[in-house]
């Protein structure tokens, strides 16, 4: 399937024409196909052994396990706190190492810069490989910790020493509601919710794009995109479409449980919810910073 996450793709969980389960029938304990809100129609274990698993399916009986050592919430739990535990130390690290004062603040973007390129890399690598590879992933989160670092520790210097606490208390907000109103089940991950999500990220990052390479070659904030009254709008934009991420990403690990998915595929889960976490991050420093900026 195509990725829950704004750039990058990484496998799905569930496997019917390349949308992660929106088809799919749970496990036993999950309510039935009918009741399922999310279900629009009948489809196979992917992880499933059993060969008749398909017409039990049709006949609405639960499936059994897919096959023994299956993903669980704790282990997605552990491999993300992993993850971001990995994001957090390396962002601590450079904050400290590498500072940002006139003296040394090339060196410090050089480096957060090139930190930047190599977790796109990484993250690139893991995207297109079949398995979950651990070293891959938390070398991604080492990387993405450096630029994170030296960005924080820039705004936190030039723009106010609350913005980031402000930043990391917005994400955090973020992520429990969202989590909340998915377990409410006030927010259905369907079909159309996914392709509407996707399009609009697409847009987002091509616009995006489009500003930098103004800014680039024009000078200044190209499109105003980042900074003033359409700075704030994208912002509060962007964080709306990371929230929208987040569910399609419980709803991947709410299916990779139900089906039984092997536990090395909880590695992707932690994986894609990080970058998820990442993306609301940024875009939560930026909001914040154009408007504590404007004080």
């Amino acid at each position: 399937m195509r990725s829950s996450n704004p750039v990058f793709s990484r496998r799905g969980f569930s496997r019917d024409n390349g949308h992660a389960g929106f088809n799919a029938v749970p496990q036993a304990g999950a309510p039935a196909a009918g009741a399922n809100p999310y279900a629009q129609g009948t489809a196979a274990n992917p992880y499933a052994t059993n060969p008749y698993a398909q017409q039990d399916t049709q006949y609405g009986a639960p499936q059994a396990p897919a096959r023994s050592g299956a993903m669980t919430i704790d282990d997605v739990v552990t491999r993300t706190a992993m993850t971001l535990g990995t994001v957090v130390l390396t962002a601590a690290l450079s904050w400290a190492l590498l500072p940002v004062d006139e003296a040394n603040l090339g060196k410090s973007y050089g480096i957060a810069i090139g930190a930047a390129l190599v977790a796109f890399v990484f993250a690139m690598i893991q995207s297109f490989k079949r398995k979950a590879s651990p070293a891959i992933i938390l070398a991604y989160a080492a990387f993405e910790g450096v630029f994170l670092g030296v960005i924080s520790s820039a705004v936190s210097t030039y723009i106010g020493p609350g913005t980031v606490m402000q930043a990391v208390m917005g994400t955090m907000c973020v992520f429990a509601g969202v989590l909340i109103a998915y377990k409410m089940r006030w927010i259905r991950v369907t079909r159309r919710f996914y392709g509407f999500v996707m399009a609009a990220a697409m847009g987002f990052v091509l616009l995006m794009m489009v500003n930098l390479l103004f800014s680039v070659f024009g000078g200044g904030d190209g499109l105003g995109f980042r900074s003033g009254g359409l700075g704030i709008l994208f912002g509060v934009i962007g964080i709306i479409l990371g929230a929208c991420f987040l569910a399609l990403d419980f709803k991947q690990v709410e299916d990779g449980v139900n089906f039984g998915a092997p536990r090395e595929e909880a590695w992707l889960a932690a994986f894609g919810l990080t970058m998820t976490l990442v993306w609301i991050y940024l875009e939560m420093l930026r909001l914040l910073s154009i408007l504590n900026g404007d004080d």
